[in-house]
């Protein structure tokens, strides 16, 4: 009796009743990646390490066992198998991964020389075709009984006697197992597999102008599922921090992702954080649905309110921030002799606890909105932050002001060959449009060599690294102020 091919194909990747899922996932994920950047699931940066735990019957003595429902892109090296019945008298003596699953162009392929049944389109109409298949690159050909050869390129509904042997449903993992004790045994097999990433994103909500600067926090983690594998009411758990691992060859086929919805999770029993060697492990606190072809999303943490936020303007020239000098002093006048500079937004929180945080935050972009004029939400700028662990301090650039800007010339340089020294003067000049006074901390880079010392400043600096300088500036509404130093350089 001939199957129709859809009957074929119904089989998914649904695991038993009684499966217990266990996930914890690795990302390298960059902190500004989207999910529609994720197209090619083979190279989706980062894994996770599966537990499935479930009842099989294993064979008394040596026998074959077949196990399904692990991912399409597992790593058959990393599979570990455990009988909790019993575990000493149990063990795999060989391993095979079957992959190759069926599809209606496999099919085709092995039923060559094979008959099957078709139905080929004539207009409106559907009629129905038997015989031996002959080839099927750019449609079929057919030979019927009568010897006539078809050529059908509009055809539907092929039907097969039965699944060729080595296609198979869904990836398998076929043991050669050892029991001294046959019959149904609760046994837990872990693997690792390609396919599976997750990042946070944090958003922060910013007070009113008016008051004392605070702010709103919330944390999503997005979890990517595209193992080729389900994982129905899993324990989640997270790994963030930097886990090394061997370089391995390029893959030798990839999968394309699926295009699937985003689910966004309600929380009842959110994340728990807690050390694992040199990293941080976050456990979700309920089981959730991890779908192959899907992106889901989490609350990482409740949010935070009222967390003490400042808001900082800096004036600098951010090209000469990278300038180095290789082996001996930059003498090039031209170097940052003219540069208009900008003053750019920032905002700076600390990670403490006093403040309403103080817990280790995954690196992840984190966007920032405030209220507008009509108390609307207005995004106002976002930045990345790396893995940042507690009682540790965030700044994040928003962009630049509007209202206030500012330039800075070079008004003397001097070289002296003999005595090894460059002297180089600068006026920096600040305008402030706004209608209210502003607080800006003018940052100069000096780039010429490693020795220096400030010869002449007009106003108080400070040393912010060693080849960096702070002047803080105050600004009034409508008002400019003019800076100006003198640095030397000896070598």
């Amino acid at each position: 009796m001939l199957r129709p091919l859809g009957f074929l194909l119904m089989s998914t990747l649904t695991a038993a009743a009684d499966t217990d899922y266990a996930l914890t996932i690795y990302s390298s994920a960059q902190s500004n990646v989207q999910p529609e950047q994720l197209t090619d699931a083979a190279t989706i940066p980062g894994y996770a390490l599966v537990s499935d735990t479930r009842k099989m019957r294993l064979p008394d003595g040596r026998g074959e066992v077949r196990f399904t429902d692990v991912a399409q892109l597992i790593d058959p090296t990393t599979v570990a198998f455990a009988s909790l019945t019993d575990p000493r008298g149990t063990r795999v003596l060989e391993q095979n991964y079957q992959f190759d699953l069926v599809s209606q162009a496999k099919l085709l392929e092995r039923y060559i020389g094979q008959e099957i049944a078709v139905q080929q389109r004539l207009g409106d109409k559907l009629v129905d075709l038997q015989g031996t298949l002959l080839g099927s690159r750019d449609g079929l050909l057919i030979q019927t009984a009568s010897g006539q050869v078809l050529s059908l390129n509009d055809y539907a509904n092929v039907r097969f006697t039965a699944l060729p042997g080595g296609l198979i449903t869904r990836p398998t993992l076929v043991w050669l197992v050892e029991a001294k004790q046959g019959g149904e045994h609760q046994a837990r097999v872990a693997y690792q597999t390609r396919g599976m990433t997750w990042w946070t994103d944090y958003n922060i909500v910013l007070g009113a102008e008016d008051k004392k600067p605070t702010m709103d926090l919330t944390a999503w983690v997005t979890v990517v599922n595209q193992s080729g594998g389900s994982y129905p009411q899993a324990k989640i758990k997270l790994v963030a921090g930097e886990v090394n691992r061997a370089p391995t060859p390029a893959p030798m086929q990839t999968r394309m992702m699926a295009k699937s919805d985003v689910a966004t999770q309600s929380v009842e029993e959110g994340f728990t954080e807690a050390g694992l060697f040199e990293y941080h492990l976050y456990t979700l606190g309920r089981r959730s649905d991890l779908p192959d072809n899907s992106t889901k999303q989490l609350e990482l943490f409740p949010g935070v309110r009222a967390v003490p936020v400042r808001r900082q303007l800096v004036f600098s020239v951010p090209n000469l921030q990278n300038t180095y000098f290789y082996g001996e002093a930059n003498a090039d006048q031209n170097l940052g002799s003219f540069a208009k500079g900008e003053v750019g937004a920032y905002l700076e929180f600390a990670n403490k606890a006093d403040g309403g945080l103080g817990m280790p935050l995954p690196k992840g972009r984190v966007r920032v909105s405030q209220a507008g004029p009509d108390g609307s939400l207005e995004f106002i700028g976002e930045d990345l932050i790396e893995h940042t662990p507690r009682n540790e301090n965030l700044r994040l650039k928003l962009g630049k002001s509007f209202d206030v800007v500012g330039d800075r010339k070079q008004t003397d340089f001097q070289v002296d060959a003999a005595g090894k020294t460059i002297t180089e003067s600068f006026e920096i000049s600040i305008r402030n449009a706004k209608q209210v006074p502003v607080s800006l901390v003018a940052r100069e880079y000096l780039y010429r060599w490693s020795a220096w010392e400030i010869t002449k400043a007009n106003a108080t600096y400070s040393k912010r690294d060693a080849n960096t300088i702070d002047f803080p500036v105050e600004i009034a509404a409508g008002g400019e102020t003019k800076l100006s130093y003198t640095v030397r350089y000896k070598w």
